[in-house]
C-alpha cells in the first residue's frame, strides 16, 4: 500500500515541478514600439512658392514604407488582395502584441520590392473595422503601432 502511494507523490512532485519550470521559463512581456507618428512633431513644409508641401501632411508615420500606403487603402477597402493569407487571423503566438481573443487581429503583406515571395513586412490590424495598427518589417519579432485615419467616403 505504500509503494503506490509514493509513486503518485512521486508522480504529481514531477508533474508540478515541470509545470513550475514552464512557468518561469516565460519570456518577459512584449515590448513594442510606441506610435511614433505621436511623438515627433509636423513641421509644415513649404516650397519656393510658398505653397504648403503636401508631403508634410501625410499622417502616416515616416517609418512605413510606401508598399503599406498601398496595404493600407487595400484593408480600408478590404480587399481584393494580392495574397491568399492577407485577412487571414494572426494568432499572435510570439506574443508580441496586447492579448486579445482569438480572432481579433489580421495579418496582411507588406510588399518588398525584388522579392519573388512575401518577405517579412506585414501589417497586423485588430479589431473589425480596425481600430489598432501594427507594422513590423523582421516577421513578428517586432512591431510598432501607428494610426490610420477614418477612411474619407467619395
Amino acid at each position: 500500500m505504500r509503494k503506490p502511494l509514493l509513486l503518485v507523490v512521486a508522480i504529481v512532485l514531477l508533474i508540478g515541478g515541470l509545470w513550475g519550470m514552464r512557468v518561469l521559463q516565460q519570456p518577459a512581456p512584449p515590448q513594442f514600439a510606441p506610435s511614433l507618428s505621436q511623438d515627433l512633431p509636423v513641421a509644415a513644409k513649404t516650397s519656393q512658392d510658398g505653397r504648403s508641401d503636401e508631403r508634410s501632411k501625410d499622417p502616416l508615420p515616416a517609418f512605413l514604407p510606401a508598399e503599406a500606403r498601398a496595404t493600407i487603402d487595400l484593408i480600408q477597402h478590404s480587399g481584393p488582395y494580392p495574397h491568399r493569407q492577407d485577412g487571414s487571423t494572426f494568432g499572435n503566438r510570439e506574443r508580441q502584441l496586447p492579448q486579445r481573443p482569438r480572432g481579433y487581429y489580421r495579418e496582411y503583406t507588406v510588399d518588398t520590392p525584388g522579392l519573388s515571395h512575401r518577405g517579412a513586412r506585414r501589417i497586423v490590424t485588430g479589431g473589425d473595422p480596425p481600430d489598432a495598427w501594427y507594422y513590423t518589417d523582421d516577421h513578428y519579432e517586432s512591431f510598432r503601432s501607428f494610426e490610420v485615419p477614418a477612411r474619407s467616403t467619395p
